[in-house]
Protein backbone atom coordinates (compact mmCIF):
# COMPACT_ATOMS: atom_id res chain seq x y z
CA UNK A 1 0.00 0.00 0.00
CA UNK A 2 1.00 3.35 -1.01
CA UNK A 3 -0.46 6.75 -0.51
CA UNK A 4 0.52 10.15 -2.70
CA UNK A 5 1.10 13.79 -1.47
CA UNK A 6 -2.37 14.87 -3.30
CA UNK A 7 -4.39 12.50 -1.28
CA UNK A 8 -2.69 13.86 1.96
CA UNK A 9 -3.74 17.20 1.11
CA UNK A 10 -7.17 15.95 0.32
CA UNK A 11 -7.38 14.40 3.60
CA UNK A 12 -6.45 17.74 5.05
CA UNK A 13 -8.58 19.85 3.35
CA UNK A 14 -12.07 17.61 4.42
CA UNK A 15 -10.17 17.98 8.05
CA UNK A 16 -10.12 14.04 7.71
CA UNK A 17 -6.03 13.46 7.99
CA UNK A 18 -4.36 12.23 11.18
CA UNK A 19 -1.43 14.18 12.15
CA UNK A 20 0.91 12.65 15.19
CA UNK A 21 3.73 13.93 16.19
CA UNK A 22 7.36 11.94 16.17
CA UNK A 23 7.17 11.40 19.51
CA UNK A 24 3.65 9.55 19.16
CA UNK A 25 4.71 7.47 16.24
CA UNK A 26 6.71 4.42 17.64
CA UNK A 27 4.07 3.45 19.87
CA UNK A 28 1.48 3.60 16.97
CA UNK A 29 3.67 1.29 14.45
CA UNK A 30 3.80 -0.53 17.93
CA UNK A 31 0.33 -1.06 18.53
CA UNK A 32 -0.84 -1.47 14.82
CA UNK A 33 2.11 -2.76 13.04
CA UNK A 34 3.63 -1.10 10.02
CA UNK A 35 1.01 -1.37 7.51
CA UNK A 36 -1.80 -0.31 9.91
CA UNK A 37 0.16 2.95 10.80
CA UNK A 38 0.56 3.57 7.03
CA UNK A 39 -3.21 3.52 6.73
CA UNK A 40 -3.93 5.38 9.85
CA UNK A 41 -1.08 7.97 10.18
CA UNK A 42 -1.20 10.55 7.36
CA UNK A 43 1.64 13.08 8.75
CA UNK A 44 4.31 12.93 11.29
CA UNK A 45 5.68 16.58 13.03
CA UNK A 46 9.29 16.44 14.24
CA UNK A 47 11.14 18.99 16.09
CA UNK A 48 14.17 20.07 17.61
CA UNK A 49 15.10 23.24 20.04
CA UNK A 50 18.70 24.06 20.21
CA UNK A 51 21.82 26.16 19.50
CA UNK A 52 22.75 26.70 15.96
CA UNK A 53 25.43 29.03 15.65
CA UNK A 54 25.26 28.72 11.95
CA UNK A 55 22.09 31.12 11.80
CA UNK A 56 21.72 35.05 10.59
CA UNK A 57 19.70 37.07 8.59
CA UNK A 58 19.55 39.19 5.53
CA UNK A 59 18.18 42.59 6.33
CA UNK A 60 17.42 45.47 3.98
CA UNK A 61 17.19 49.07 5.54
CA UNK A 62 15.64 50.89 2.78
CA UNK A 63 17.33 53.93 1.01
CA UNK A 64 18.08 57.17 3.52
CA UNK A 65 18.11 60.83 2.08
CA UNK A 66 20.99 61.58 0.93
CA UNK A 67 21.32 58.24 0.04
CA UNK A 68 24.43 56.45 1.50
CA UNK A 69 26.11 53.06 0.44
CA UNK A 70 26.87 51.40 3.83
CA UNK A 71 30.46 49.97 3.83
CA UNK A 72 30.66 49.11 7.03
CA UNK A 73 27.53 48.69 9.19
CA UNK A 74 26.72 47.73 13.09
CA UNK A 75 23.79 47.25 14.73
CA UNK A 76 23.73 47.72 18.35
CA UNK A 77 27.66 47.32 17.80
CA UNK A 78 27.52 43.74 16.30
CA UNK A 79 28.98 43.97 13.13
CA UNK A 80 27.26 42.97 10.28
CA UNK A 81 28.86 42.42 6.70
CA UNK A 82 27.88 44.76 4.33
CA UNK A 83 29.63 44.03 0.75
CA UNK A 84 26.45 42.50 -0.65
CA UNK A 85 25.03 46.29 -1.95
CA UNK A 86 24.25 49.10 -0.65
CA UNK A 87 21.54 48.90 2.12
CA UNK A 88 21.82 45.24 2.58
CA UNK A 89 23.57 43.31 5.20
CA UNK A 90 23.80 39.48 6.38
CA UNK A 91 24.24 38.91 10.54
CA UNK A 92 25.62 35.91 11.49
CA UNK A 93 24.35 34.77 15.17
CA UNK A 94 27.93 34.47 16.37
CA UNK A 95 29.15 37.93 15.49
CA UNK A 96 30.54 39.12 19.09
CA UNK A 97 29.26 43.56 19.84
CA UNK A 98 32.52 45.36 19.31
CA UNK A 99 31.57 46.67 22.72
CA UNK A 100 30.26 44.25 25.02
CA UNK A 101 32.11 41.59 23.47
CA UNK A 102 30.96 37.95 23.99
CA UNK A 103 27.82 39.13 26.47
CA UNK A 104 25.67 40.35 23.28
CA UNK A 105 26.33 39.56 19.57
CA UNK A 106 24.13 38.58 16.57
CA UNK A 107 22.32 36.73 18.18
CA UNK A 108 21.48 39.00 20.81
CA UNK A 109 20.35 41.89 17.74
CA UNK A 110 17.55 38.70 16.14
CA UNK A 111 16.27 38.17 19.30
CA UNK A 112 16.30 41.76 19.90
CA UNK A 113 14.28 42.80 16.85
CA UNK A 114 11.98 39.09 16.93
CA UNK A 115 10.61 41.06 20.68
CA UNK A 116 9.80 44.51 19.34
CA UNK A 117 13.12 45.94 20.51
CA UNK A 118 14.62 49.15 18.84
CA UNK A 119 17.94 48.20 17.40
CA UNK A 120 20.31 50.95 16.92
CA UNK A 121 21.63 50.84 13.16
CA UNK A 122 25.16 52.49 12.48
CA UNK A 123 27.14 52.44 9.19
CA UNK A 124 30.08 54.16 7.49
CA UNK A 125 30.96 54.89 3.78
CA UNK A 126 33.59 56.73 2.08
CA UNK A 127 31.20 58.22 -0.34
CA UNK A 128 30.32 58.13 -3.91
CA UNK A 129 28.71 60.60 -6.29
CA UNK A 130 25.38 58.77 -6.30
CA UNK A 131 25.98 57.58 -2.57
CA UNK A 132 26.92 61.06 -1.31
CA UNK A 133 26.49 60.42 2.39
CA UNK A 134 29.14 58.81 4.42
CA UNK A 135 27.74 58.30 7.94
CA UNK A 136 24.28 57.62 9.56
CA UNK A 137 22.94 56.16 13.16
CA UNK A 138 19.27 55.59 13.25
CA UNK A 139 17.18 53.25 15.44
CA UNK A 140 15.21 50.97 13.81
CA UNK A 141 12.31 48.48 15.05
CA UNK A 142 11.61 44.79 13.05
CA UNK A 143 8.94 46.41 11.25
CA UNK A 144 10.86 49.40 9.88
CA UNK A 145 12.66 46.77 7.83
CA UNK A 146 12.16 46.24 3.82
CA UNK A 147 12.91 42.59 4.37
CA UNK A 148 14.39 40.56 7.41
CA UNK A 149 14.74 37.45 5.89
CA UNK A 150 16.45 34.45 8.18
CA UNK A 151 18.80 32.43 6.07
CA UNK A 152 20.96 29.48 8.62
CA UNK A 153 23.72 27.91 6.46
CA UNK A 154 23.39 25.14 9.35
CA UNK A 155 20.38 24.11 11.47
CA UNK A 156 18.82 20.70 12.66
CA UNK A 157 22.40 18.63 12.79
CA UNK A 158 21.15 14.91 12.24
CA UNK A 159 22.55 13.91 15.78
CA UNK A 160 25.43 15.72 18.20
CA UNK A 161 27.99 13.24 19.92
CA UNK A 162 28.25 13.69 23.29
CA UNK A 163 30.75 15.62 25.27
CA UNK A 164 33.23 14.47 28.20
CA UNK A 165 36.70 15.24 29.40
CA UNK A 166 39.31 13.54 30.84
CA UNK A 167 42.02 16.07 31.62
CA UNK A 168 42.28 17.31 35.11
CA UNK A 169 40.78 21.02 34.44
CA UNK A 170 37.52 22.21 33.41
CA UNK A 171 36.84 23.19 30.20
CA UNK A 172 34.57 25.42 28.63
CA UNK A 173 33.48 24.61 25.04
CA UNK A 174 30.41 25.00 22.46
CA UNK A 175 28.83 21.61 24.48
CA UNK A 176 29.14 23.92 27.53
CA UNK A 177 31.37 23.05 30.93
CA UNK A 178 33.16 19.93 30.89
CA UNK A 179 34.18 19.11 34.29
CA UNK A 180 37.65 17.44 35.09
CA UNK A 181 38.54 13.58 34.79
CA UNK A 182 35.13 12.62 32.93
CA UNK A 183 33.42 14.36 36.00
CA UNK A 184 29.60 15.29 33.25
CA UNK A 185 28.80 14.21 29.82
CA UNK A 186 26.90 16.73 27.99
CA UNK A 187 24.47 16.66 24.86
CA UNK A 188 22.64 18.09 22.53
CA UNK A 189 19.45 17.11 19.93
CA UNK A 190 16.11 15.90 20.62
CA UNK A 191 16.93 12.22 19.89
CA UNK A 192 13.51 10.56 18.66
CA UNK A 193 11.69 14.33 17.58
CA UNK A 194 14.64 15.28 15.48
CA UNK A 195 13.79 16.17 11.76
CA UNK A 196 16.25 14.04 10.10
CA UNK A 197 16.53 11.35 12.65
CA UNK A 198 13.13 10.71 10.87
CA UNK A 199 14.24 10.82 7.76
CA UNK A 200 18.00 9.69 7.02
CA UNK A 201 17.47 8.96 3.49
CA UNK A 202 16.28 12.65 2.62
CA UNK A 203 13.39 11.09 0.91
CA UNK A 204 10.58 13.63 2.30
CA UNK A 205 13.28 16.21 3.52
CA UNK A 206 14.45 18.48 0.33
CA UNK A 207 14.74 21.65 -1.58
CA UNK A 208 11.36 23.50 -1.05
CA UNK A 209 9.24 21.60 1.91
CA UNK A 210 7.67 23.52 4.45
CA UNK A 211 9.22 23.60 7.63
CA UNK A 212 8.53 25.69 11.18
CA UNK A 213 11.58 28.14 11.80
CA UNK A 214 11.49 29.66 15.23
CA UNK A 215 7.47 30.28 14.98
CA UNK A 216 7.35 31.07 11.28
CA UNK A 217 6.34 28.93 8.44
CA UNK A 218 9.49 28.63 6.42
CA UNK A 219 11.08 26.74 3.91
CA UNK A 220 14.42 24.10 3.67
CA UNK A 221 16.59 25.92 0.95
CA UNK A 222 18.35 23.15 0.83
CA UNK A 223 21.66 20.53 2.57
CA UNK A 224 23.26 22.57 5.24
CA UNK A 225 27.07 23.50 5.17
CA UNK A 226 29.30 20.64 6.50
CA UNK A 227 26.52 18.02 5.38
CA UNK A 228 27.76 14.88 6.36
CA UNK A 229 24.79 12.07 6.37
CA UNK A 230 26.77 9.21 5.58
CA UNK A 231 28.44 9.18 8.89
CA UNK A 232 24.89 10.32 10.31
CA UNK A 233 25.67 14.01 10.79
CA UNK A 234 23.37 15.89 8.14
CA UNK A 235 22.30 19.32 8.25
CA UNK A 236 19.77 21.55 6.33
CA UNK A 237 19.96 25.43 5.20
CA UNK A 238 16.43 26.98 5.81
CA UNK A 239 14.75 29.95 5.89
CA UNK A 240 12.02 32.61 6.99
CA UNK A 241 10.62 35.61 7.59
CA UNK A 242 11.60 37.34 11.24
CA UNK A 243 8.62 39.13 10.31
CA UNK A 244 6.37 36.57 11.63
CA UNK A 245 8.68 34.71 14.07
CA UNK A 246 8.35 34.23 17.76
CA UNK A 247 10.30 35.27 20.59
CA UNK A 248 9.27 31.61 22.20
CA UNK A 249 11.38 29.81 19.86
CA UNK A 250 14.39 32.07 18.88
CA UNK A 251 16.65 33.13 22.02
CA UNK A 252 20.40 34.00 21.86
CA UNK A 253 22.31 32.75 24.26
CA UNK A 254 26.48 32.96 25.39
CA UNK A 255 27.95 29.87 26.45
CA UNK A 256 30.77 30.68 28.72
CA UNK A 257 34.66 30.86 27.05
CA UNK A 258 33.18 30.49 23.94
CA UNK A 259 30.77 32.68 22.90
CA UNK A 260 27.55 33.93 21.56
CA UNK A 261 24.74 31.43 19.65
CA UNK A 262 21.10 31.08 19.07
CA UNK A 263 18.52 28.94 20.16
CA UNK A 264 16.67 27.71 17.24
CA UNK A 265 12.74 25.92 16.93
CA UNK A 266 12.65 23.80 13.91
CA UNK A 267 10.55 21.22 13.07
CA UNK A 268 9.37 19.85 9.53
CA UNK A 269 6.38 17.65 8.54
CA UNK A 270 6.92 14.48 7.36
CA UNK A 271 3.89 12.78 4.86
CA UNK A 272 3.40 9.31 5.39
CA UNK A 273 3.65 7.64 2.21
CA UNK A 274 4.97 4.32 2.29
CA UNK A 275 6.40 1.77 4.69
CA UNK A 276 9.74 2.78 4.57
CA UNK A 277 8.53 6.30 5.74
CA UNK A 278 6.07 4.31 8.61
CA UNK A 279 9.54 2.75 9.42
CA UNK A 280 11.64 5.75 9.63
CA UNK A 281 9.69 8.09 12.14
CA UNK A 282 9.08 4.70 14.30
CA UNK A 283 12.95 5.53 15.19
CA UNK A 284 13.19 5.63 19.23
CA UNK A 285 15.77 7.18 21.14
CA UNK A 286 17.50 3.63 22.03
CA UNK A 287 17.86 3.19 18.16
CA UNK A 288 20.19 6.23 17.48
CA UNK A 289 23.46 5.82 19.09
CA UNK A 290 26.42 8.68 19.53
CA UNK A 291 29.81 8.83 20.39
CA UNK A 292 30.95 10.39 24.12
CA UNK A 293 33.97 12.16 22.82
CA UNK A 294 36.81 13.11 24.84
CA UNK A 295 37.28 16.67 24.79
CA UNK A 296 40.37 17.04 26.68
CA UNK A 297 42.44 16.17 23.44
CA UNK A 298 43.19 19.15 21.47
CA UNK A 299 42.59 17.62 18.11
CA UNK A 300 39.92 17.61 15.25
CA UNK A 301 39.82 13.81 15.72
CA UNK A 302 39.41 13.09 19.15
CA UNK A 303 38.82 10.10 21.11
CA UNK A 304 35.61 8.36 20.99
CA UNK A 305 35.18 7.12 25.18
CA UNK A 306 32.12 4.98 24.95
CA UNK A 307 28.86 4.57 22.20
CA UNK A 308 25.92 5.65 23.98
CA UNK A 309 22.25 6.18 23.12
CA UNK A 310 19.64 9.13 23.21
CA UNK A 311 17.56 7.28 25.91
CA UNK A 312 20.61 6.72 28.16
CA UNK A 313 21.91 10.41 27.68
CA UNK A 314 18.28 11.50 28.60
CA UNK A 315 18.31 9.29 31.70
CA UNK A 316 20.38 11.55 33.54
CA UNK A 317 23.10 9.10 34.44
CA UNK A 318 25.47 7.06 31.74
CA UNK A 319 27.82 4.43 33.07
CA UNK A 320 31.79 4.95 31.82
CA UNK A 321 35.00 3.29 33.75
CA UNK A 322 32.66 1.64 36.16
CA UNK A 323 30.78 5.38 37.53
CA UNK A 324 27.83 6.66 37.07
CA UNK A 325 28.53 9.90 35.28
CA UNK A 326 25.54 12.72 35.19
CA UNK A 327 24.85 13.78 32.08
CA UNK A 328 22.85 17.13 30.87
CA UNK A 329 20.99 18.61 27.78
CA UNK A 330 22.06 21.60 26.31
CA UNK A 331 19.09 21.79 24.13
CA UNK A 332 15.25 21.65 25.21
CA UNK A 333 13.41 18.62 24.60
CA UNK A 334 10.47 20.31 26.38
CA UNK A 335 10.20 23.13 23.73
CA UNK A 336 11.31 20.82 20.72
CA UNK A 337 7.99 18.86 21.79
CA UNK A 338 6.10 22.49 21.51
CA UNK A 339 7.80 22.54 18.09
CA UNK A 340 6.23 19.63 16.84
CA UNK A 341 3.11 20.38 18.58
CA UNK A 342 2.98 23.66 16.94
CA UNK A 343 3.14 22.32 13.57
CA UNK A 344 1.41 19.91 13.97
CA UNK A 345 -1.36 21.72 14.33
CA UNK A 346 -0.90 24.28 11.38
CA UNK A 347 -0.98 21.11 9.47
CA UNK A 348 -4.10 20.07 10.78
CA UNK A 349 -5.49 23.83 9.84
CA UNK A 350 -3.80 23.66 7.00
CA UNK A 351 -1.48 26.80 7.44
CA UNK A 352 1.29 24.99 5.87
CA UNK A 353 0.60 23.22 2.66
CA UNK A 354 2.76 19.75 2.26
CA UNK A 355 4.99 19.80 -0.34
CA UNK A 356 7.72 16.79 -1.81
CA UNK A 357 11.25 17.82 -2.39
CA UNK A 358 11.57 19.67 -5.48
CA UNK A 359 15.66 19.08 -5.40
CA UNK A 360 16.97 16.06 -3.16
CA UNK A 361 19.20 16.41 -0.69
CA UNK A 362 22.30 13.94 -1.29
CA UNK A 363 22.18 11.13 1.32
CA UNK A 364 25.64 9.65 0.72
CA UNK A 365 27.73 12.79 1.14
CA UNK A 366 30.67 13.29 3.88
CA UNK A 367 32.01 16.58 4.74
CA UNK A 368 35.86 16.45 4.79
CA UNK A 369 38.77 18.21 7.08
CA UNK A 370 40.33 21.67 5.27
CA UNK A 371 42.87 21.21 3.23
CA UNK A 372 45.98 22.62 4.37
CA UNK A 373 48.66 23.82 2.36
CA UNK A 374 51.21 25.06 4.70
CA UNK A 375 51.08 23.49 8.16
CA UNK A 376 51.29 25.85 11.17
CA UNK A 377 54.53 25.89 13.67
CA UNK A 378 55.03 22.74 15.81
CA UNK A 379 56.95 23.00 19.40
CA UNK A 380 59.87 21.38 17.95
CA UNK A 381 60.62 24.34 15.33
CA UNK A 382 61.33 26.57 17.97
CA UNK A 383 61.72 24.97 21.55
CA UNK A 384 65.01 25.38 23.14
CA UNK A 385 66.78 21.78 22.85
CA UNK A 386 69.51 22.59 25.30
CA UNK A 387 68.18 21.57 28.62
CA UNK A 388 69.32 22.53 32.33
CA UNK A 389 67.79 20.03 34.68
CA UNK A 390 68.15 18.97 38.23
CA UNK A 391 67.74 15.75 40.38
CA UNK A 392 64.95 15.79 42.38
CA UNK A 393 67.90 14.57 45.41
CA UNK A 394 69.99 17.56 45.07
CA UNK A 395 70.09 20.14 47.38
CA UNK A 396 68.54 23.41 47.30
CA UNK A 397 71.99 25.61 46.73
CA UNK A 398 72.49 23.60 43.90
CA UNK A 399 69.59 24.52 42.16
CA UNK A 400 69.93 27.96 42.92
CA UNK A 401 73.66 27.96 41.64
CA UNK A 402 71.84 27.17 38.18
CA UNK A 403 69.52 29.41 38.55
CA UNK A 404 71.80 32.02 39.35
CA UNK A 405 74.03 31.47 35.93
CA UNK A 406 70.76 33.48 33.76
CA UNK A 407 70.45 30.52 31.16
CA UNK A 408 66.81 29.91 32.35
CA UNK A 409 64.46 30.80 35.45
CA UNK A 410 62.86 26.72 35.19
CA UNK A 411 64.86 23.92 36.44
CA UNK A 412 62.78 20.43 35.30
CA UNK A 413 63.30 17.81 37.80
CA UNK A 414 64.04 14.41 37.14
CA UNK A 415 64.67 10.95 39.16
CA UNK A 416 67.20 8.63 38.42
CA UNK A 417 65.86 7.43 35.67
CA UNK A 418 65.81 10.29 33.85
CA UNK A 419 62.21 10.76 33.94
CA UNK A 420 60.50 14.28 34.65
CA UNK A 421 59.03 14.54 38.05
CA UNK A 422 58.32 17.94 38.94
CA UNK A 423 59.82 22.20 38.26
CA UNK A 424 61.43 24.64 40.24
CA UNK A 425 61.42 28.22 39.43
CA UNK A 426 63.59 31.30 40.78
CA UNK A 427 60.69 32.13 42.63
CA UNK A 428 60.18 28.61 44.49
CA UNK A 429 64.18 28.90 45.08
CA UNK A 430 63.78 32.68 46.32
CA UNK A 431 60.76 31.54 48.55
CA UNK A 432 63.14 28.49 50.03
CA UNK A 433 65.96 31.05 50.70
CA UNK A 434 63.97 33.97 52.13
CA UNK A 435 61.88 31.00 54.51
CA UNK A 436 64.36 28.65 55.24
CA UNK A 437 63.52 25.63 57.10
CA UNK A 438 63.05 22.19 56.67
CA UNK A 439 63.32 22.28 53.25
CA UNK A 440 67.05 21.29 52.00
CA UNK A 441 66.41 19.14 49.01
CA UNK A 442 64.80 20.28 45.45
CA UNK A 443 62.03 17.59 45.95
CA UNK A 444 60.70 19.76 48.81
CA UNK A 445 60.24 22.75 47.17
CA UNK A 446 59.50 21.35 43.69
CA UNK A 447 56.09 21.53 42.27
CA UNK A 448 54.92 18.06 41.11
CA UNK A 449 51.64 18.72 38.97
CA UNK A 450 54.15 19.50 35.40
CA UNK A 451 51.89 21.10 32.61
CA UNK A 452 53.92 19.75 29.32
CA UNK A 453 54.05 19.75 26.12
CA UNK A 454 55.29 17.66 23.14
CA UNK A 455 57.53 18.25 20.13
CA UNK A 456 54.72 17.38 17.45
CA UNK A 457 52.26 19.25 19.35
CA UNK A 458 50.82 22.78 17.84
CA UNK A 459 52.35 26.09 19.28
CA UNK A 460 48.44 27.36 19.29
CA UNK A 461 47.52 24.34 21.90
CA UNK A 462 50.90 24.65 23.80
CA UNK A 463 50.23 28.54 23.70
CA UNK A 464 46.55 27.72 25.37
CA UNK A 465 48.29 25.95 28.16
CA UNK A 466 50.28 28.53 28.41
CA UNK A 467 47.65 31.22 29.00
CA UNK A 468 45.14 28.97 30.66
CA UNK A 469 47.72 27.86 33.44
CA UNK A 470 49.05 31.44 33.70
CA UNK A 471 52.89 30.06 33.31
CA UNK A 472 55.89 30.82 31.37
CA UNK A 473 57.40 28.09 30.36
CA UNK A 474 56.59 24.30 29.41
CA UNK A 475 59.00 21.22 29.43
CA UNK A 476 58.98 19.13 26.05
CA UNK A 477 58.80 15.09 26.72
CA UNK A 478 59.06 12.52 24.79
CA UNK A 479 56.76 9.42 25.25
CA UNK A 480 59.09 8.12 28.14
CA UNK A 481 58.56 11.58 30.06
CA UNK A 482 62.54 11.95 29.47
CA UNK A 483 63.14 15.92 28.82
CA UNK A 484 63.82 17.12 25.31
CA UNK A 485 63.04 20.64 25.39
CA UNK A 486 61.72 23.71 27.23
CA UNK A 487 59.58 26.15 25.39
CA UNK A 488 59.42 29.80 26.83
CA UNK A 489 57.67 32.61 26.26
CA UNK A 490 60.93 34.00 24.50
CA UNK A 491 60.30 31.53 22.15
CA UNK A 492 56.81 32.38 21.20
CA UNK A 493 57.88 36.13 21.58
CA UNK A 494 60.10 35.37 18.48
CA UNK A 495 57.92 33.74 16.78
CA UNK A 496 54.66 35.74 16.93
CA UNK A 497 56.52 39.22 17.89
CA UNK A 498 54.42 39.28 21.27
CA UNK A 499 51.32 39.38 19.72
CA UNK A 500 50.38 35.94 21.51
CA UNK A 501 50.30 37.57 24.87
CA UNK A 502 47.09 39.78 25.59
Amino acid sequence: MEKTIDLIRERIRDGNARVVTAEEMPLIVEELGEEGALREVDVVTTGTFGAMCSSGAFFNFGHADPPIKMERVWLNDVEAYGGIAAVDAYIGATQKSTTREARYGGAHVMEDFVAGKAVELRALSTGTDCYPRRTITTELLLENLNQAIMVNPRNGYQRYNAAANSTDRTLSTYMGMLLPNCGNITYSGSGLLNPIMNDPAFRMIGSGVPAFLCGAPGMVVGEGTQHSPAGGFGTLMVTADMKEMSPDFLRAATMTGYGVTLYVGLGIPLPVLDVETVRSTAVRDEDIIVDVIDYGIPSRSRPSLRKVSYAELKSGYVEMNGEEIRTSSLSSYRRAREVAITLKAWVEEGRLDLALPTRRIDATRSAHPLRETVQGPRVLDIMDRKVISIGQDEEIRSAAQKLLKGETNHLPVIDSSGKLVGIVTTYDISKAVVNPGKATRVRDIMKKKVITTTMEEPVDIAVRKLEKHNISALPVVDRDERVIGMLTAMNLGKLFGGRWLK
